[in-house]
């Protein structure tokens, strides 16, 4: 037995607390004593990843009501993308952008200018269904556009279609009413995406005398689009 082990057991057996010194501690362990793992960015999220960070969010209080997060669905190397609003009660069945009545007619206003359903990539500015239906809210945007920016630039679509005035504001950042959005090329994020505003297919639905418009919408994309494939 050493003279230190001899000392610890007197000690003890007296039942005086042992002081030991500390070693100083060196740079390494005050980096790592520090060292704070970064939050990983929407922007830096592939497909599977955006995806999983999608079906666990909880940034904001939707989580607590949602039956189950609606991602996107389509191709996601699409020339055309199409933004919605948020999801409805049958989305958050679902768990897919654009079904029911609202869902059929958007596939047939698709077809009307030569887009299978299949062939575009489909998303909304909220993955999870605010209750009753109600509009987003601001906070509620705030956290979960990040993901449909990620979506965008993931999949690099040359053009966009906003459908309804939630959708447009939103991905536009602008408060302007719809009526004075349409008719216009306005533009997205760091490639200047082209974005065209039309009505929301469930607001069609509501007021079919709006078709009319909303027809001539569809057209003035596929202008857009053709004009910027001969640019190309």
């Amino acid at each position: 037995m050493t003279d230190e082990q001899r000392r610890a057991r007197y000690l003890d057996a007296l039942g005086i607390e042992q002081w030991v010194r500390r070693a100083m501690p060196t740079e390494l362990d005050r980096v790592e004593a520090n060292f704070v793992p970064p939050a990983t960015s929407t922007d830096e999220l592939d497909w599977t990843a955006l995806r999983a960070c999608v079906k666990a969010c909880e940034r904001c209080g939707l989580h607590q009501t949602r039956t189950q997060t609606v991602f996107g669905v389509g191709d996601t190397e699409a020339h055309w993308m199409v933004v919605g609003e948020a999801p409805g009660a049958e989305e958050d069945r679902q768990g897919e952008p654009f079904v029911g009545a609202a869902g059929q007619l958007l596939t047939a206003m698709l077809a009307a200018i030569d887009l299978p359903r299949e062939s575009v990539f489909i998303a909304n500015i909220l993955k999870c269904r605010p209750p009753d239906n109600r509009d987003p809210r601001p906070e509620e945007v705030a956290e979960c556009l990040p993901y449909l920016h990620r979506q965008v630039s993931l999949v690099r679509p040359r053009i966009i279609l906003a459908f309804g005035r939630v959708a447009a504001q939103n991905l536009l950042g602008t408060d302007t009413p719809l009526g004075k959005l349409r008719g216009a090329v306005h533009r997205f994020g760091a490639l200047n995406t082209p974005v065209i505003v039309t009505y929301h297919p469930a607001y069609l639905l509501r007021s079919p005398g709006e078709k009319r418009k909303a027809w001539e919408d569809l057209k003035f994309a596929r202008q857009t689009y053709s004009e910027l494939l001969l640019g190309a």
